[in-house]
């Protein structure tokens, strides 16, 4: 195993992804609304609130217009949270995921932690428990996710499948050997940094990349996976926070 970064020692940050439009909630931003039964927290709040008492470092990603930026974050988050010692700081996200996390990177590089986790900041139902397994696994594998089995027989077709077509399917997949990803995904902070900088050349060919996890098996190596929590799922549609 390689020395850490200058500094680093075995500090640990997260990267949680807010950068997104929501278009799909039909109006406020999907991080920045109150989460039923959570005490007045928002959706963002609760997943930040999550991961403060476990890592060093929280860096939000943000969408670069003003009026959904760092400032509408900020008052979506407890007053409480903010005065912690500059521990929260906020980056203006890109036009993609994937740049978003970049540029968290980035920004975390002047001082970087020893392993990063990666959170979608629309799963608010994160615990402390799955938190510290992920924490754990990433120190002995280097690279971790959580995984959660499908209950439904998955299937590889030719082409997406869309309303009133059909396609063909090139591979009847064991359910019992697929998951459904889950955040947040943790990686030695180095190799995820170089894998996003490859990533981003790659991408002005045409490549694409899923997942953060996607990025570190083509550019680093094996990724380890741990169970995930049904609880733990992601908001996308308005009926989601109930």
């Amino acid at each position: 195993m390689e020395a850490p970064p200058a500094g680093a020692e075995n500090t640990i940050a997260v990267i949680i992804c807010a950068a997104g439009s929501s278009r799909r909630m039909k109006g406020l931003k999907k991080e920045y609304r109150p989460l039923p039964g959570a005490g007045g927290l928002t959706v963002l709040g609760a997943a930040v609130s999550a991961f403060l008492p476990l890592v060093e470092t929280v860096v939000i990603a943000v969408p670069a217009d003003a009026g959904t930026g760092e400032a509408a974050a900020r008052r979506a988050l407890p007053p409480e949270l903010l005065a912690g010692e500059g521990r929260i700081r906020f980056v203006s996200g890109g036009n993609t995921r994937r740049e978003s996390v970049h540029r968290g990177l980035s920004l975390l590089a002047a001082r970087p932690p020893r392993y990063v986790l990666i959170h979608d900041g629309a799963r608010p139902w994160i615990t402390a428990a799955l938190i510290e397994r992920v924490i754990e696994a990433v120190q002995k594998y280097r690279a971790v996710i959580p995984l959660l089995p499908l209950t439904e027989t998955p299937k590889e077709t030719d082409s997406p499948v869309e309303a009133g077509g059909a396609v063909f399917i090139k591979r009847h997949l064991r359910r019992v050997l697929t998951g459904a990803a889950q955040t947040p995904q943790a990686f030695a902070f180095p190799e995820i940094l170089a894998a996003h900088e490859r990533a981003a050349e790659c991408e002005r060919d045409g490549a694409e990349y899923t997942d953060d996890a996607e990025l570190w098996g083509a550019f680093v190596g094996p990724v380890a996976a741990i169970p995930g929590s049904p609880e733990n799922r992601k908001i996308t549609f308005p009926e989601d926070l109930w």
